[in-house]
C-alpha cells in the first residue's frame, strides 16, 4: 500500500529531498514549496487532501505548522544533526576552514555539542543559538553577527533566508538533508502512518439490547458508524462495523448520540462494543461490554478495547461536529477534497433538522445535481450519511432523497 508523503520545504530542498524519498518503496511524493519559512501555514491550507503524512526539511517549518495546529495528521522533520552536520564540516575541512569558531543556529546545543565531540572536535569555541517559537531570520542574522564580532570564524544555517544575507559578509554554510537523515525522517512517518491505518481498520462488533420494534430505527442509527446490524439471537442484534467510523461517530469515543434517539422512541438501551483484531476477540469483548453496560444503568452503552480499557459512552442530541484531523481522514475514506467537506459542514450546521437532499447541497456547492449526488452516495458508503425519508419536489420529477449527515 502507497503512503503520500507532501514535503514541505524551500524549493532547493523540497526537490532534493523528494528525489531521495521517490527511491523508497511504498511512497508517493507531493513537492510542497515555499519561498519564505512564513509561508508555510498556506502551504498546507493549499495541500491536497489525499496527503497522509507531513515531511518538512527542518525543523522551523515544522514549528511554524505545530504553532498553527495544522499538524493533522503523522509529521515529522528531517533531523540535521548527526549526518547532515557532519557532512557540513567535512566540507569545511576540505576547504581549509577553520571549525574550532563556529556560530550554529536553530539546531539543540547539547545534540550538536555531542555531534561534535563523537569526532574528537573541541566545541569551547562554538556558539548555538537553538531554535524557539517565534525565532525568525532576522533573529538569526543577528546572532550570527554578533558571534562574528566575538571571533567566530565560520557561520552554519538552517534558514536560507539567513544564508542570502550572511554569505556575502562571511563564511557562511547552509545545512541540507542528508540522505540518512531523510531515510530515517521518512521510516519514522511509514511507521506511524502504518499504525494508524491497521488501528482504524480493527473490527469493532456492537451487541445491542433493545425492543424488538426499535430494530428499523436502529439501522438507521447504525448508518453513522458506517455499518450493518443483523439479528444475533432472539434478544440482541449485532452492529458489525470497523474502529475508524466508531471512533469517528463517538467523537473519539465519549459520546454516542443514537442512546438519546432510541431511548426516546423505544425505552431503555444497552449497547456494548467490543474492538479487536479478529471476529473472535471483537465479540468476546462486546460481550464484556454489554456487561458493563447493564451494571451502568437501564440506558447505557461501553466500548472495550484491548488490555481491560472500557469507555462509557454517554448520550447526546447529535454527534460533535468533526474537527480537522477527523475530516481529514473521512476525506480520505470517502474520496472527497477537505474543503468540500468543510462546506458541506457548515451547510449541516445551518439547516435545521439536518436534513439535506442533491439540490440543497448541489446549490450550497454550486455544483451540478449529479455531482451532489455523488457526494452524498460517496458519504452514505463512508458511514455518515443515511437516507431519512424522501421529499417531494416543485417540478414533476421523482421525489428528492432526503439525507441525515453527521458532521
Amino acid at each position: 500500500m502507497v503512503t503520500t508523503i507532501g514535503i514541505v520545504g524551500p524549493s532547493d530542498l523540497v526537490t532534493s529531498t523528494s528525489r531521495i524519498c521517490a527511491n523508497l518503496p511504498g511512497v508517493e511524493v507531493v513537492p510542497l514549496k515555499y519561498r519564505r519559512e512564513t509561508d508555510t501555514p498556506k502551504v498546507l491550507a493549499d495541500a491536497p487532501a489525499s496527503i497522509d503524512a507531513w515531511l518538512f526539511t527542518g525543523v522551523v517549518p515544522y514549528q511554524i505548522a505545530a504553532s498553527h495546529d495544522l499538524l493533522d495528521r503523522p509529521a515529522a522533520h528531517v533531523e540535521y544533526t548527526g549526518a547532515t552536520l557532519l557532512r557540513a564540516l567535512v566540507q569545511l575541512l576540505r576547504e581549509g576552514r577553520d571549525v574550532t569558531s563556529m556560530s550554529i543556529d536553530v539546531l539543540d546545543e547539547a545534540q550538536v555539542r555531542e555531534t561534535l565531540e563523537e569526532v574528537g572536535l573541541p566545541t569551547r569555541g562554538v556558539r548555538v543559538l537553538p531554535y524557539r517559537p517565534g525565532l525568525d531570520s532576522e533573529d538569526v542574522v543577528a546572532f550570527h553577527r554578533e558571534a562574528r564580532d566575538e571571533g567566530a570564524t565560520v557561520a552554519v544555517t538552517c534558514l536560507r533566508s539567513a544564508y542570502e544575507k550572511l554569505r556575502v559578509e562571511q563564511t557562511t554554510i547552509r545545512l541540507a538533508p542528508s540522505v540518512h537523515s531523510v531515510r530515517s525522517a521518512v521510516n519514522g512517518l511509514l511507521l506511524t502512518h502504518g499504525a494508524l491505518r491497521s488501528d482504524d481498520a480493527q473490527i469493532a462488533l456492537g451487541l445491542v439490547e433493545i425492543a424488538a420494534k426499535g430494530e428499523d430505527a436502529l439501522k438507521r442509527e447504525v448508518g453513522s458508524l458506517g455499518g450493518s446490524v443483523v439479528r444475533y439471537d432472539d434478544k440482541r442484534f449485532l452492529i458489525v462495523t470497523t474502529r475508524g467510523p466508531l471512533e469517528q461517530a463517538t467523537a473519539s469515543f465519549t459520546e454516542l448520540g443514537m442512546l438519546t434517539h432510541l431511548k426516546e422512541r423505544f425505552g431503555p438501551v444497552r449497547i456494548g462494543f467490543g474492538i479487536g483484531g479478529s471476529g473472535a476477540e471483537a465479540e468476546a469483548l462486546a460481550r464484556r461490554a454489554l456487561g458493563r453496560a447493564r451494571t451502568a444503568g437501564r440506558t447505557a452503552a461501553v466500548v472495550s478495547l484491548r488490555n481491560d480499557i472500557d469507555i462509557t459512552l454517554v448520550g447526546g442530541a447529535a454527534p460533535r461536529p468533526l474537527q480537522r484531523a477527523q475530516l481529514q481522514l473521512l476525506a480520505q475514506r470517502a474520496g472527497l477534497s477537505k474543503a468540500t467537506l468543510e462546506k458541506l459542514q457548515e451547510l449541516v450546521r445551518a439547516t435545521p433538522g439536518g436534513g439535506l437532499t442533491t439540490r440543497t447541497l448541489a446549490e450550497h456547492l454550486g455544483v451540478q445535481p449529479r455531482t451532489a449526488r455523488r457526494v452524498l452516495n460517496r458519504l452514505e458508503r463512508a458511514g455518515v450519511a443515511d437516507a431519512t425519508g424522501t421529499q417531494i419536489g416543485t417540478g414533476s420529477g421523482r421525489p428528492l432523497v432526503v439525507y441525515r449527515v453527521h458532521l
